[in-house]
């Protein structure tokens, strides 16, 4: 079983449709621990700011849940927010505590570009993944973000993309830790078969 994280930040329904799409069904929308402790793969979707979404997720006690079962293996997936909150720390409207996972920070794109970045951009490979197995270099995936992920190491970018600057658009920590800058449930065929990917990565780790 999937868990996706409730944390009252987001797309959750349209993550979990995401799934059911690409033919993933033994996935639920949850806020309750016990749950997430026993999932066999965790998702934390989200949109929103920093600030808010690191608060929910202290309060709601699943912070150090997902720190603790990420630390034991479990396969994890962050998206859009998600990403960000996987960060030692964020940069949007003040210094907010991240999770801590990806070492690292929480910046605002650069100046001079449009913000927030919303639309289809294509995203290239610097270290390959399963998470990208079957998806061309240079697929298209959908964004709409205001700040980006600046891991202390860049063998960290599985995914990177251009716009203004080029950024992180997916992360990978250890064998287990999986997390884009992008909407894969809105990012169509291609979207779909990374869910399907990670989907694949959780029934792995079970077997």
């Amino acid at each position: 079983m999937i868990a996706i994280i409730d944390y009252r930040m987001g797309n959750l329904r349209s993550v979990e449709k995401g799934f059911e799409h690409a033919g993933v069904d033994d996935v639920v929308v949850t806020d309750d621990p016990l749950v997430v402790r026993a999932a066999d793969g965790i998702v934390l979707p989200g949109v929103g700011a920093f600030r808010d979404a690191a608060a929910n997720v202290r309060e709601s006690g699943l912070a150090d849940l997902v720190i603790e079962r990420t630390a034991e293996g479990t396969p994890f997936l962050g998206i859009c927010l998600g990403l960000q909150l996987l960060a030692d720390v964020g940069y949007e409207d003040g210094v907010w505590e991240g999770l801590g996972i990806v070492p690292g920070a929480c910046e605002k794109l650069p100046a001079g570009v449009k913000i927030p970045h919303i639309g289809w951009n294509s995203v290239e490979y610097p270290q390959e993944s399963p998470l990208f197995d079957g998806i061309p270099e240079s697929t298209a995936f959908y964004f709409v973000h205001s700040y980006r992920i600046v891991p202390q190491d860049d063998d960290s970018i599985i995914g990177s993309a251009e716009y203004g600057v080029r950024f992180a658009a997916a992360v990978q920590r250890g064998a287990n830790v999986f997390a884009v800058q992008f909407h894969p449930e809105k990012s169509s065929r291609m979207g779909l078969k990374l869910l399907s990917n990670f989907a694949r990565i959780v029934e792995e780790a079970r077997s």
